[in-house]
């Protein structure tokens, strides 16, 4: 679960890690009464769950009341990458004589913890690791070890900080990992950690990844929880215990195992560079189950999807083999078909078939028949087809 930047900044505090106060608010009069209780100048800035937020104009510095009146209520409403703003945080204002970016996320390749630190913060840290590399510093975080004072000094060298703020960024880095492990995140990012003219590190921006797979030891998460603001499809495959995620794309992905349906992405996407820049349209992975009602439950909630044009279902044959998928779409489509979900079966389906009793699956899908269905012998080839029928 993705936090908004005032949540973040919520547990940031409650681990000792300065940051400004602020005052999230949903109304422009009552950015103003916030404004007016911090002070001015103050930041109106949207709460979405988005990066990008200031080149759309969703951040603001406000001299004067007036301005943070016209700010908050151009902000409030304004779509963001498809992120509808519905509050604002309001915070005073900071002046910044240097800006630097630390982290700390999964090293999923390397099964550890990383930590990201530069000097050189501000701006898209993607931008940075593309065009200069050697300015992010990269240190592995051993799971057991964690992030000690000697290991934040470590970071802090390798990130080539200022003398003046290595023992403050040191602390700072020392309480983020505190946030990190007791509350199960699987990414706290602060960019830009500045510092201000008289000497002081805060965290001015926050962004924190907790991982939903921890909720049972997290009670008080649910707090965070604003389904208002969630995906609707998103939703929908939560209640349905499906692993969706939404993406901005055209061709609607069914895998097993998260593993295979990441490949699928990337296979999909590289396909899709030959027909008009077709993307993956989401990640959807049925896991071990195959079944009649579990494919008809992710085959409805991504028809369901306007973006999407055409559906590839690969699925590797294993405890659930080929036949029992087979039989699953087949029974899926039947179920569509009969007006579950709205009948949405009017888009074509890919579907390659690999593992434990692929030749009867195969056999069973070309029996059927169906005339939105196409067999594929090969991922690659696949996704070629899946993104061809995408296409504009």
């Amino acid at each position: 679960m993705d936090l908004y930047e005032y949540q973040a900044k919520e547990l940031f505090t409650a681990h000792g890690v300065p940051a400004p106060a602020g005052r999230v608010v949903s109304t422009a009069a009552d950015a103003v009464t916030a404004a007016e209780q911090l002070g001015l100048p103050v930041m109106v800035k949207a709460q979405v769950k988005t990066g990008g937020r200031g080149k759309a104009g969703g951040v603001k510095f406000c001299k004067t009341l007036e301005d943070v009146q016209t700010h908050a209520g151009n902000i409030l409403g304004l779509d963001i990458k498809g992120h509808v703003t519905r509050r604002v945080l309001v915070t005073p204002a900071s002046d910044i004589a240097e800006e630097y970016y630390v982290s700390y996320l999964l090293d999923r390749s390397n099964r550890t913890y990383l930590a990201m630190a530069t000097r050189e913060g501000g701006m898209e840290i993607e931008e940075l690791a593309v065009e200069r590399p050697e300015a992010l510093a990269r240190i592995p975080v051993d799971a057991v070890d964690g992030v000690d004072a000697a290991k934040a000094a470590e970071i802090v060298e390798a990130g080539r900080f200022p003398d003046e703020v290595k023992d403050q960024v040191a602390q700072i880095l020392v309480d983020l990992w505190k946030v990190f492990t007791a509350e199960d995140a699987t990414l706290v990012e602060v960019n830009p950690l500045v510092r201000t003219p008289q000497g002081q590190v805060l965290a001015l921006d926050g962004k924190v990844s907790l991982d939903d797979n921890a909720d049972f030891r997290h009670p008080d998460h649910e707090g965070f929880v604003d389904n208002a603001a969630e995906n609707e499809l998103e939703l929908r495959a939560k209640e349905r215990n499906l692993n969706y995620v939404k993406l901005d794309g055209q061709v609607g992905i069914i895998g097993n195992g998260a593993g295979l349906v990441m490949s699928t992405l990337d296979v999909v996407a590289y396909a899709g560079e030959k027909h008009g820049g077709v993307k993956p349209a989401n990640f959807l992975d049925i896991g071990g189950g195959a079944s009649a009602e579990v494919m008809a439950n992710g085959l409805d909630i991504i028809l369901s999807d306007p973006d999407v044009k055409s559906v590839f279902v690969n699925v590797f044959g294993g405890i659930t083999a080929c036949d029992a998928v087979a039989n699953g779409i087949v029974k899926a489509l039947e179920i569509l078909e009969s007006g579950v979900g709205g009948g949405h079966t009017e888009k074509p389906l890919v579907v390659r078939l690999d593992g434990n009793n692929v030749e009867e699956g195969r056999r069973i899908l070309t029996e059927a028949n169906h005339p939105l269905v196409t067999l594929a012998d090969t991922m690659d080839e696949g996704a070629d087809k899946a993104a061809e029928l995408a296409a504009p």
